[in-house]
């Protein structure tokens, strides 16, 4: 069967593509393929018990962090070479054997003395010869075998000798060094095989730049360091490798992979994708608003954005086409919504996990953060169907039924959501009621009420008949029912509301929110089936006996804790890697260099160094998964925006840096050349992937400009701002976003002249950010000198802003001017309010110099410190509220609505438009 029509690839060949990018495309026959497989279910066990509290309810497998991380590598390692056969392309195959040779050589020269090199080229010719023998896919080789062995071993190295090496850090002895170059060689293999050259080379250049730092060009030179200082730094201890990223990896990302694994095993992928398509199947070009928002639902539950297009859109993109668009619209639109599942809490493709070690905030915080901008951008991306449907005018698909009055549907959703809330409400204050009044026997209370609950919706799905994965290419006749859809499979949200209510309300550990979740959907597996046979009569795969049904449910247990441990090769094998990169970059200080590159290249312009930064995530981003590239760019680039930020004046929260770097990153898998996830939507749907891959990333203009926007106006984070304060930006920037969409794609209401969507972004931008155009008609600050700094926190409101601009030397030693941001405490008297930030001055004439910052002191946090001399001090102003823009915003939209409903003339709800819309198609 053809998974998209004409020009698609076949259902198999799609199946083929996702495990050669996510979970190894090798399942040998017989003993060695069992074997894999087992492993894979281990490591799975193996993941849940160190999450869970068992092991410290019975004394028993209780690790610490480095132990854990290095069994979780060897397990990654030891499938990688077992599931994934190495690529036998030309340049694939000079890559594989040019990598070895090359850290071979430097491993050599790094050793310089008191270091036997004899050793280092047999370990490299060992792995060449490895790599030229062959990886056939169909069977395990010996050498395979060998190499899955030794760098399991090599992973393992730091479990079975923790103690020995815990006493000789920084002096590591010859079996260390051995150890240390077999593991970072075999790594290296196994990312080429499990995640395409592109991590390989950046892990090898990073590798190569820590040796080779004094043959540097001068701006980015560094001393250079020896294979001792390697060793110790990369692997021996948890700088490298065996780092955060792998710790989050480890503790957090697997049970979250493991969770979406378990969940779609039960069926609630499909689930997803016909409430989606029940739901807004109707509507113009209803297929790709379905595919946008079944996307989105799977995006919550996915960590790989190949995974999300092709699991969506072998059922999407084949309909997007039946209802007029072409194959590369129709893939650009996949691939724009399963990319922007990446940025959608509360997984973020496993990066919210890595965010909260890096940025150093609350789990809550970074969700809560990352909200407003990923939904708007949903939004918007429905929007932009809307309206290729209508230049296009589409129709959508076939419902079954006939809709009720208006007014009626109306009064029903409002009841809906009204019951909905009272829910929640009686939910969460009776949850608050049960901990204080049972105690101890809380847990098992919530058990039983989570299980009554699960039971009755289980019930109710019995009402209705079984939802099937319709085939694609069928004709479509009608729509599916949105009630009986909705029906069938509400209990798939009990294991979702376990894990959000675990996260955000009891503020829970992410690793044990997700073990929670994942114990409740393993209970829904086991039970679902011979639930649904006594309340039916028969389960879904037709099963009519229990006994029948819970060996299906065993089964589909065990599926699902095999398809999550394969599916985290990638992954672990990705952030082992990429903490490569982060050790290279902590120990040559290659961080401050990239800022001293950037800013030469900006001249120190603040558009130019964030578009020159957003330029380079892009790049480094390119074939890299959602993980890796998060480590990457944030452990590069951040940093550069940060202190060149302070340098010219922009000071922002360190989350909405690290947001700003992982939305260019992830906008890598759209953006040709290499946009992985363009060219598996070209795949499906048999059309151009470059040209895919253009469309997807016109679609995505939405995505790239909300980090310039909420660099300059965090209240788009939520950050320092109140519920009625965030639904008030929530709805104002949905609409700029739905404006900036019009008039990105042309129009609006009929086709857009080129002065009005000039007229629309001008109003977008005014929405987004009021202040910029109020700051030049009232300036925020009143700039004053220096020696009136007490005067100014005298008059400043507690709670507000003042801005430092001071002259002092940076980390080596070099003269630099930046901004300290300081809040204003309270205080009698500025003196008063000097000493509560911890300062002490010197003044001479009109020169004042920083004598003294008391430690762990507000002013201290600020960057401030001793010897620094303040240049001038940033008063806040007294001005009128920046939202009094949005008048003239308003009257601008209205001329443009004007004009377009002039031209447009009676029809422009009907024909009329769809006849524009088809003349300019």
């Amino acid at each position: 069967m053809s998974a998209s029509g004409h020009g698609g690839l076949s259902q198999d060949e799609l199946d083929a593509l996702v495990a050669s990018s996510d979970t190894g495309a090798r399942t040998p026959p017989g003993m060695v393929g069992k074997l894999i497989l087992i492993t894979a279910l281990c490591w799975s066990l193996f993941q849940l018990w160190i999450a869970s509290p068992i092991p410290f309810m019975v004394g028993f497998g209780v690790m610490n962090d480095t132990e854990t991380r290095s069994i979780h590598l060897a397990f990654a390692l030891f499938l990688a070479f077992m599931a994934y056969p190495a690529e036998r392309t030309p340049v694939q195959l000079a890559l594989g054997v040019g990598i070895p040779v090359l850290m071979t050589v430097l491993f050599i020269v790094g050793s310089k003395t008191g270091v036997p090199v004899w050793w280092i080229p047999l370990v490299g010719l060992a792995v060449v010869a490895a790599i030229l023998l062959g990886s056939p896919k169909t069977w395990v080789p010996p050498w395979e075998w060998a190499l899955a062995l030794v760098s399991a071993a090599a992973a393992l190295y730091i479990y079975f000798f923790y103690d020995g090496i815990s006493t000789r850090i920084g002096a590591p002895i010859l079996q260390d060094y051995v150890v240390s170059v077999v593991g970072l060689l075999l790594l290296l293999e196994a990312t080429r095989r499990s995640l395409g050259p592109a991590l390989m080379i950046v892990a090898s250049v990073f590798l190569a730049y820590t040796f080779l730092g004094p043959y540097m060009p001068g701006i980015i030179a560094h001393k250079g360091n020896s294979l001792a200082e390697v060793v110790n730094h990369q692997w021996i201890t948890t700088e490298g490798v065996f780092g955060i990223a792998l710790g989050v990896s480890t503790s957090f990302v697997f049970l979250f992979v493991l969770f979406g694994a378990l969940l779609d095993k039960a069926g609630a992928g499909n689930y997803f994708i016909q409430v989606a398509f029940s739901l807004m199947g109707h509507m113009r070009g209803g297929p790709a608003k379905a595919a946008v928002v079944s996307s989105a639902m799977t995006g919550l539950i996915s960590g790989s954005s190949i995974a999300n297009v092709v699991t969506t859109g072998t059922f999407t993109i084949p309909l997007m086409k039946k209802v007029g668009f072409s194959s590369e619209k129709a893939g650009a639109v996949e691939v724009a919504s399963s990319v922007n599942g990446q940025i959608m809490p509360p997984v973020m493709g496993a990066a919210a996990f890595l965010m909260v070690e890096y940025v150093g905030i609350p789990y809550f915080d970074v969700v809560k953060h990352a909200f407003v901008p990923a939904t708007i951008s949903y939004i918007a991306l429905v929007y932009i169907v809307h309206l290729e449907a209508m230049k296009a005018g589409m129709e959508g698909l076939p419902r079954s039924y006939e809709p009720g009055p208006l007014m009626k549907r109306l009064i029903g959703t409002a009841f809906i959501i009204a019951a909905i809330c009272a829910l929640s409400l009686l939910v969460y204050y009776g949850m608050g009621w049960i901990r204080p009044a049972f105690g101890a026997a809380a847990p098992y209370i919530i058990f039983a009420l989570l299980t009554a609950a699960y039971v009755g919706l289980l019930w109710v799905a019995s009402r209705e008949e079984p939802l099937e994965l319709d085939d694609p290419n069928a004709p479509v006749t009608t729509l599916p029912l949105p009630g009986p859809t909705v029906r069938s499979g509400l209990h798939f949200l009990l294991p979702v509301v376990v894990l959000v209510w675990a996260l955000m309300v009891d503020r829970l550990s992410p690793g044990l929110s997700a073990f929670w979740a994942t114990a409740f959907m393993i209970f829904i597996l086991l039970t679902q089936r011979p639930l649904m046979v006594m309340l039916r009569g028969m389960d879904r795969t037709g099963n009519s006996t229990t006994g029948a049904a819970l060996r299906s449910g065993v089964d589909d247990l065990v599926d699902g804790l095999i398809s999550g441990a394969r599916n985290m090769i990638g992954i672990g094998i990705a952030t082992a890697t990429a903490g490569i990169i982060v050790g290279a970059v902590s120990q040559t200080g290659v961080g401050s260099a990239l800022a001293d590159v950037v800013e030469v290249l900006s001249g120190g312009n603040l558009m130019l160094i964030l578009l020159l930064t957003a330029v380079l995530s892009l790049i480094l981003g390119m074939g890299l998964p959602t993980t890796a590239n998060y480590i990457v760019v944030s452990a590069l680039l951040a940093p550069v925006i940060v202190t060149l930020g302070q340098q010219n004046g922009l000071i922002v929260p360190l989350i909405a840096v690290h947001l700003f770097v992982f939305y260019f990153g992830i906008m890598a898998d759209v953006t040709p050349p290499v946009g992985l996830a363009s060219f598996a939507a070209a795949a499906v749907s048999g059309g151009d992937p470059i040209r895919t891959g253009v469309v997807a990333f016109f679609y995505s203009l939405r995505t790239a400009a909300l980090p310039f926007l909420f660099i300059f106006n965090t209240d788009l984070l939520l950050i320092n701002v109140d519920w009625i304060h965030g639904i008030f930006v929530f709805i104002t920037a949905t609409v700029a976003m739905l404006l900036f969409a019009a008039a990105t794609q042309g129009w609006f209401l009929v086709r857009n002249r080129i002065w009005e969507t000039v007229l629309l972004l001008f109003v977008a931008f005014a929405i987004f950010r009021p202040g910029f155009f109020m700051d030049y008609i009232y300036p925020p600050y009143d700039d004053l000198p220096p020696t009136q700094l007490e005067q100014a926190l005298e008059q400043a409101a507690p709670g507000s802003d003042l801005r430092l601009r001071i002259a002092g030397l940076n980390d080596v030693g070099q003269p630099v001017e930046t901004t300290a941001l300081l809040a204003v405490p309270e205080g009698e008297t500025g003196a008063d309010r000097l000493a509560a930030l911890g300062i002490e001055t010197v003044q001479n004439g009109d020169e004042v110099v920083i004598d003294n910052v008391a430690f762990d002191s507000p002013a201290q946090a600020a960057g401030l410190d001793w010897d620094q001399r303040i240049l001038l001090v940033r008063a806040p102003a007294a001005a009128p509220s920046k939202y009094w823009m949005y008048i003239p915003a308003a009257l601008v939209l209205a001329l443009v609505v004007w004009l377009q409903r002039r031209r447009a003339g009676p029809g422009t709800g009907s024909a009329r438009r769809n006849e524009k819309g088809l003349s300019h198609a």
